[in-house]
Formats: C-alpha cells, sequence, structure tokens
C-alpha cells in the first residue's frame, strides 16, 4: 500500500527524471528527435557512433532519468510480485546508488576488457548501441512509472508488459548492432562472446543481491 511520502518522493525523482530528459532534447535536439525514433531504424546509430565520446552530455541527462526510473520500477516490482516493501528515503537512495554504480562500472570494465583484446571499435560501437537502447528503455521506465504512481489498478500488467517492451527493445538493439558490425565481430567472435558471457549475465546477479540486501 503506498503512503504520501512514497507518493511525493517517487513524484520529485520523476520529476527530475523528466528534466533530465528535457535537457537532453535542449542539448542536442535534432540528435532527440533521431534518437526517438531509433527503434527499427539505424540511421541514429550510424550518425552518432562516429561522433561518440568517453562522457556524452546528452547520453549523460538520459542516464540521470534511466537510473531513476529504473530504480522506482524495481522497487514497484520487487513489492508487486516478491515482497511489500515499505519505503525508506536512505534505503531508496542506497539501492539507486548501487544501480547507477554497477550501470557505471560495467560500463568501464567493457571498455577496459575491449582495450585488452584489442577490439576497442568493435566493443565501442556495441557500447553506443547498448546505451542508446538502455537510455530508451529509461523512457519507457518512465511512462511505467507514471502508471504506477498514479493508478491503482493493474500493477502487474504494468509491470510486466513493460519488462517485455524493454526486453524486446533491448533484443532489438543487440540485433540491430551485430547486423551492422558484423564484419567487424566476426574475426573476433570468440573474444565477444566471452564478453557477453562475462558482462551480459554477473552483473544482473549482482543487482539482485543488491535489491535483496535493500529489503533485508
Amino acid at each position: 500500500m503506498r503512503n504520501f511520502i512514497t507518493h511525493e518522493w517517487f513524484t520529485i525523482f520523476t520529476i527530475i527524471g523528466l528534466f533530465a530528459i528535457v535537457a537532453a532534447k535542449f542539448v542536442n535536439t535534432l540528435r532527440f528527435n533521431d534518437f526517438l525514433y531509433v527503434i527499427g531504424n539505424s540511421k541514429y546509430l550510424k550518425i552518432y557512433t562516429k561522433d561518440q565520446k568517453f562522457i556524452d552530455q546528452f547520453d549523460s541527462f538520459l542516464f540521470i532519468n534511466l537510473a531513476l526510473s529504473f530504480s522506482i520500477f524495481t522497487y514497484f516490482a520487487y513489492s508487486t510480485f516478491i515482497t511489500p516493501l515499505s519505503f525508506e528515503l536512505i534505503s531508496f537512495l542506497k539501492l539507486l546508488f548501487a544501480i547507477s554504480t554497477i550501470i557505471i562500472i560495467k560500463t568501464l570494465l567493457e571498455r577496459l576488457i575491449g582495450s585488452l583484446f584489442e577490439i576497442d571499435s568493435v566493443i565501442d560501437n556495441y557500447l553506443f548501441q547498448k546505451t542508446t537502447f538502455k537510455n530508451y528503455s529509461g523512457i519507457v521506465f518512465l511512462v511505467a512509472n507514471l502508471l504506477l504512481l498514479y493508478t491503482n489498478k493493474y500493477a502487474n500488467v504494468v509491470i510486466i508488459a513493460s519488462f517485455i517492451l524493454i526486453c524486446l527493445i533491448n533484443l532489438i538493439g543487440f540485433l540491430t548492432s551485430f547486423k551492422n558490425y558484423q564484419k567487424s565481430i566476426n574475426p573476433n567472435f570468440f573474444y565477444f562472446l566471452l564478453y557477453l558471457c562475462a558482462l551480459e549475465i554477473s552483473p544482473y546477479v549482482l543487482l539482485y543481491k543488491v535489491i535483496r540486501e535493500y529489503n533485508a
């Protein structure tokens, strides 16, 4: 059951997420418009992959929304399907910090592994694609959170539908990237496979442990 404090704080965090999206559009309106149509259209990836930077202001703003929205969505999903959580601001901030840290460290490790195996260009392109579709997922999380915050019915349906949609979005992103960079990936396929196994599974196990700790 939601209480006033939960509703109030989650509303504040959701507004911050919205402002972060608006800031991304303000930074580069043309890029933002292309970003919105990235599903099923490789134009965004082809154009902006060439201009990617280690720290990108546009992606940074979208990451803020992703971290906030994903944390709120995780709270609702855990409360709905596993164990009802009593909201505590400090505990939620710890969850937010953990999720943000895992994503950032994971990205840095991926870049390091790409450098060690001398497949920097392949990993950089793949990371740009993955970051793009994760940030796109952040917008879906935000919309789902608005429904969960301001409607009292069908929370389980909203969560399941959003989860399926996000899985589809990221699957499309992976297939799109693999198709675009298949010539680069094929000669290094073994290393790329090791990379996927090591860094696409273990972080989610760690995240689950973090969530369990949050509930402890």
